[in-house]
């Protein structure tokens, strides 16, 4: 049971990815690279950048005990959706398949850190939630209505929300 919650949280955060990339495809390169004067650092093309692949990162840590090669630019939308499907669909399986043994062992870093895999769990879902809810932020004061990403859109998206009867 603890394994299926852990693959809904995760094919949620995917979901939530991929919708604020939606939301993020008609933007212009003006609006793509608007400094905000407020408490959001960055703009929404360095926060999209950040986000996928800071993912790619914790998707190597907790899949192939390793890091990723270094990337020299910033990736396309196109090529950071690509990357978004790929290591959501990575991290999905690997929630599907997670045994009680692997959550309990510790990865060794390449840094020489230890860390048990629930700590990049845990990390993934709450770095991409925090940089989701910026770039919703820097939507609002573009005047572009952000996505709605919460638990009860995506139950009622995956059908695990279901309304009433109508009477």
């Amino acid at each position: 049971m603890p394994e299926r919650i852990l693959t809904r949280l995760f094919e949620h955060h995917n979901w939530a990815n991929l919708r604020i990339l939606d939301a993020c495809a008609s933007l212009s390169d003006e609006q793509f690279d608007f400094q905000p004067q407020t408490a959001v650092r960055g703009t929404i093309r360095e926060m999209l950048d950040h986000l996928v692949t800071s993912q790619e990162d914790y998707t190597w840590m907790l899949i192939r005990f390793d890091h990723p090669p270094d990337r020299a630019s910033r990736l396309s939308l196109s090529a950071l959706r690509e990357l978004t499907i790929e290591t959501g669909r990575e991290l999905i399986s690997w929630a599907d398949s997670a045994s009680d043994e692997l959550m309990n062992s510790r990865i060794d870093l390449s840094d020489g850190y230890r860390v048990e895999p629930g700590v990049i769990i845990t990390q993934v879902i709450n770095h991409a939630t925090e940089h989701r809810e910026q770039i919703k932020s820097l939507l609002t004061s573009l005047g572009v209505e952000p996505p709605r990403i919460d638990g009860w859109q995506f139950g009622r998206h995956s059908g695990a929300l279901i309304p009433p009867a109508a009477a």
